[in-house]
C-alpha cells in the first residue's frame, strides 16, 4: 500500500539498525504490518515504523491485536509467553520469530508475590543485523506486559548457529518452502 507521512516520523533502518526521522511528506510503500510494526519502504530503503509511531502513516489503520488482548486478561502460564513470542516478527520476514526457529530457550522462574521472572535466549539469523536489539526489545516488551511478570530478560546468542532448517512446518509453508 502507497502511502506519505503526515508528520515527521521516527523509525529504524532495516537492516543496519540505526534510528533514523523520516521527513513529514515522505512518500513510504507498506510492505509488512507484522506484529503491531510496519515495515516501509522509501526512495531511502526500508524502515520499521514502532506501533506507537504507525499513526504518522496516512490512511494506516493499525490492527488490533486479538492475541494481544487475550495474553492481556489471561493468566501467567508458560503459554502465554510462547504466545507472546509469536507476535514478534523480524521487518524483513514474514514468520514470528518462533516458527522462524530463532527463540532457543524459554525459562521461567517464580518471583515474590506470585509473580515471574521470564528469560529467553535467541539469535538471529544473520549475525551482523543491526535489527537484532530491535527485535529482542520488542520480544522482551511483550513478555514484561503478560500478568505476573516480574522481570523479562531476552539474550541474544549464537550457538547454535541459526540455519532456515529450525524454521517450523508453519514458517516453512508461509515461506513457500514446502
Amino acid at each position: 500500500m502507497k502511502s506519505r507521512l503526515l508528520e515527521d516520523c521516527p523509525a529504524t533502518l532495516i537492516p543496519a539498525g540505526d534510528r533514523v526521522t523520516l521527513a513529514k511528506g515522505t512518500e513510504v510503500f507498506i510492505t509488512q504490518t507484522l506484529g503491531g510494526h510496519v515495515t516501509v519502504r522509501t526512495d531511502r530503503g526500508l524502515f520499521r515504523i514502532s506501533s506507537e509511531n504507525a499513526g504518522a502513516i496516512a490512511g494506516h489503520a493499525a490492527a488490533t491485536s486479538a492475541a494481544a488482548a487475550t495474553s492481556a486478561s489471561a493468566a501467567f502460564s508458560e503459554e502465554s509467553v510462547w504466545d507472546a513470542l509469536k507476535t514478534c516478527f523480524d521487518p524483513e520476514i514474514p514468520v514470528n520469530i518462533v516458527d522462524l526457529g530463532l527463540v532457543y530457550d524459554l525459562s521461567v522462574e517464580a518471583a515474590e508475590g506470585g509473580r515471574n521472572n521470564v528469560e529467553v535466549k535467541m539469535t538471529l539469523t544473520a549475525p551482523g543485523c543491526g535489527m537484532g536489539p530491535v527485535i529482542a526489545e520488542d520480544a522482551r516488551a511483550k513478555i514484561a506486559a503478560l500478568p505476573a511478570v516480574a522481570s523479562a530478560k531476552v539474550h541474544i546468542v549464537w550457538d547454535p548457529v541459526w540455519a532456515p532448517q529450525m524454521i517450523s512446518p508453519e514458517g516453512r509453508k508461509v515461506l513457500g518452502l514446502e
